[in-house]
């Protein structure tokens, strides 16, 4: 912490509060009727730190935890919660050390942001320096794995696949270096080109978005503090006033050497919804806007609340124009990623609740008209992150599930919410009991099986 920073609540407790065991919960109650058709496992990623101090311990840095389900035949056969065991959880829970390669430049800790599945296998992934770590079906760690040995670097919590290619793109970064990297896996999730992007800085840059020909590159004045690594901060990253803000343009295929900058208002994002390229060669991205992060609450994002913006770059090197979409509190957006890097209709978000408050509902926004479908839980509960699940055979973007977690936060009980794409409205289409609660977490990911 620096004079003057000060944390406004802690990042362990409520609906942060972590749980302490793991379970196996096995024929799940289903109030209402889960489509047949789901045939996979949701999965989810999220900190749970062990024996957390709640003074110090940041949002963002405590141990991963995965919490999945099965569904199949319209039943949800298990819930597993289980760590992500990376050596600081290994040693905290007295068991031997995960296989797999380690950095020389980072300790394995905390890999605790997204949980994605490429190449067929399932990986935990986080930003920054660690290494992603493969887990089985059924949660269980299996390895720290850099892609079969072919990451050189560090990674990202957000790998975008693009559906015309099957390559997946991510933009990383590391305190070492004054460059991010555009990283590249093939089909195979392994890597097939890291490409550097010079940026004059050691920046955090959580997310990227693609277009059907480009990437970019969100260059936002949250930089990485050397003194404050020195003495020992587990999060050394803060709000520098000094940076502009400026967001980068890159081919797909170019050489870093190539992006091309547009200025805009200091600001962060974390996770932009998607991106498409306009027919007059500009870029269109929509954001969840932050006006500031880690400025005066160092321990989390919980300055301010973050919007619904789109930002228009009409021709890169010139000017990002900003237009709010939804000034509601809301962050974690998502679509049907079968429309990644093209126009999309619809856009879902989680409304966020102020710190202890219960009530927090989702958001489904129709991107074309600008109107948007509140979907309201209850009193008590609050949504987190929902995904889209495609029906089988479907091309629109409304022909889906949306999936995710609620959270009853009076009950302390979770469940997993299964809504119509094309009526949210109408409300659960099924609700799969937990029985337990699950913290609010981060993101997580639907795995189709064939089986």
């Amino acid at each position: 912490m620096t004079d003057g920073a000060t944390p406004t609540r802690d990042y362990v407790s409520g609906a942060l509060a972590p749980v302490t065991d793991e379970a196996t919960v096995a024929d799940l109650e289903v109030t209402g009727t889960l489509p047949p058709e789901l045939n996979g496992r949701y999965v989810r990623n999220g900190p749970n730190p062990i024996d957390p101090d709640p003074a110090t311990q940041h949002w963002f840095t405590g141990a991963g935890m995965l919490h999945g389900l099965r569904l199949r035949d319209g039943r949800a056969e298990w819930y597993r919660n289980r760590w992500v065991r990376t050596d600081e959880v290994t040693a905290a829970l007295g068991e031997p050390a995960t296989p797999g390669t380690r950095r020389d430049d980072a300790p394995t800790a905390a890999v605790n942001t997204n949980v994605v599945q490429l190449g067929g296998r399932t990986w935990a992934v986080v930003e920054a320096g660690q290494w992603p770590v493969r887990v089985s079906d059924e949660l269980d760690t299996e390895a720290i794995d850099p892609f079969d040995g072919t990451l050189r670097g560090s990674f990202s919590a957000h790998p975008h696949t693009d559906p015309r290619t099957g390559l997946t793109h991510a933009v990383a970064y590391h305190w070492t270096e004054t460059c991010v990297r555009h990283v590249v896996l093939g089909p195979d999730a392994r890597v097939v080109r890291e490409e550097p992007v010079e940026v004059g800085g050691s920046l955090m840059v959580h997310d990227t978005a693609i277009t059907e020909t480009r990437i970019l590159v969100f260059d936002l004045p949250v930089t990485f503090r050397l003194d404050e690594a020195v003495a020992g901060s587990v999060f050394p990253y803060a709000w520098d006033p000094d940076r502009p803000a400026r967001v980068g343009v890159l081919g797909l295929d170019a050489p870093g050497t190539e992006v091309q900058w547009s200025d805009l208002d200091p600001c962060y994002v974390f996770h932009p919804a998607n991106a498409h390229d306009t027919p007059g060669g500009g870029v269109v991205v929509d954001v969840c806007r932050w006006e500031r992060v880690f400025d005066r609450d160092r321990l989390g994002p919980n300055e301010g609340t973050p919007r619904l913006e789109r930002w228009t770059i009409d021709a890169p090197g010139g000017r990002v124009r900003t237009e709010v979409l939804d000034e509601r509190p809301q962050e974690f957006p998502r679509v049907d990623e079968r429309r990644t890097g093209t126009a999309t209709r619809w856009a879902t978000t989680a409304g966020l609740a102020s710190a202890g408050a219960a009530h927090a509902p989702l958001y489904h926004h129709d991107l074309r008209d600008g109107s948007t479908t509140v979907v309201d839980f209850g009193p008590t509960s609050a949504a987190q992150e929902f995904v889209v699940v495609p029906r089988d055979g479907s091309t629109a973007e409304e022909d889906a599930w949306l999936l995710g977690f609620v959270t009853d936060r009076a009950e302390a009980t979770t469940d997993l919410v299964v809504l119509a794409a094309d009526a949210p409205a109408d409300g659960p289409v099924a609700r799969v009991h937990l029985g337990r609660r699950v913290p609010d977490g981060f993101h997580g990911n639907w795995m189709p099986t064939t089986d």
